[in-house]
């Protein structure tokens, strides 16, 4: 089996509650991440298998399996 990071990437940082992004959702946020990232590497997503993720202050819907919702938010393939 072989592993390959394809790539990182780490969002903006605000004030909760009263920065910029204070009215957007964490997952829309890091989707947008993951579209640029695939626009700047020129790889195809289906040829993904896992997308990873840390999220350091997991709240409500955003907290189940943030590298799964913001996937499907990216319109990479369900397969991942």
């Amino acid at each position: 089996m072989n592993v390959v990071i394809a790539g990182f990437g780490r969002s903006a940082f605000t004030p909760a509650k009263k920065g910029s992004f204070a009215k957007i959702r964490s997952d829309d946020i890091v989707a947008h991440l993951l579209k640029s990232f695939v626009k700047q590497s020129f790889f195809n997503p289906s040829d993904l298998e896992d997308v990873l993720m840390g999220c350091a202050f997991p709240e409500a819907e955003q907290g189940l399996n943030i590298a799964r919702i913001t996937s499907l938010l990216a319109d990479f393939p369900h397969s991942i």
